[in-house]
């Protein structure tokens, strides 16, 4: 797909011209360093902005910092300096209980290896989350069956995830991560455990949930797989190597409903 004439970073990209407002997530001048006998430094002065309701994707190599963003996003690691905001609120410097909190109610995650619970079925997969929100039984089942049915699953809800195909155990991760209505759905290589065709019809219902207003932010290493997005972050040694728009998006035919 073509990107446009201009790959370079722009004002909305690294966060300069947004309102906070407008953001489902910010870094902030963003360092992440390990010291594994001398410092490695994961990620190195990041300020970048995700603005609601967007589709972007994250590219870059092995080693580049995709994954020690992605976890900072997801709270489930801190930054060594700077500070992250996820739905305007500030969570590198909170406690683990509360950036336990912020995980189950902002950021719907989508893993690579589905992580699904093998002796629970898909609907009591997809009420999970809701279970540590107090939510009662009843309302967990009717969010459940009503998810599943927004992913083609309607009639699957009894089966367990030795009983599906992997596309249909993905539907199901993404259902479980819409349940709490997140600010922000996080999927990291989404398609990689899928062939082809089955990756496409999971792009095609990530396609959907954009389209419907949801925020989205996908890693990647495959250049098809990111032109679905509306941009796509290039990551590089730690640092926003650039950030490029693209100008026609991927679209999949799609019949879910």
């Amino acid at each position: 797909m073509a990107a446009s004439d201009s790959d370079t970073e722009s004002d909305a990209g690294t966060g300069q011209g947004d309102s906070k407002e407008d953001e489902a997530v910010a870094l902030r001048d963003v360092r992440k360093t390990y010291y594994l006998g001398e410092p490695v430094h994961a990620l190195d002065g990041v300020d970048l902005s995700i603005p609601r309701g967007s589709y972007t994707a994250v590219m870059g190599p092995s080693g580049s910092g995709k994954s020690t963003l992605l976890n900072l996003i997801g709270c489930l690691d801190t930054p060594t300096e700077g500070e992250v905001w996820v739905n305007g609120r500030e969570v590198s410097s909170i406690s683990q209980r509360e950036r336990t909190t912020a995980r189950g109610e902002e950021i719907g995650f989508v893993f690579q290896t589905f992580n699904l619970m093998p002796k629970l079925t898909a609907a009591e997969n997809v009420a999970l989350p809701l279970v540590f929100q107090g939510v009662s039984k009843s309302e967990r089942i009717d969010r459940a069956e009503d998810l599943l049915s927004q992913v083609g699953l309607g009639d699957r809800g009894d089966h367990r995830p030795n009983e599906l195909s992997g596309g249909q155990r993905q539907r199901v991760a993404i259902a479980r991560a819409l349940a709490a209505d997140p600010a922000i759905i996080l999927a990291d290589e989404p398609t990689g455990n899928l062939d082809q065709e089955t990756g496409e019809q999971i792009m095609g219902l990530f396609q959907r949930l954009h389209d419907e207003g949801n925020t989205i932010l996908m890693v990647t290493h495959e250049r098809p797989i990111a032109e679905h997005a509306q941009r796509v972050i290039h990551v590089l040694d730690g640092t926003v190597e650039k950030i490029e728009e693209i100008e026609s998006p991927r679209r999949v035919e799609t019949d879910l409903p």
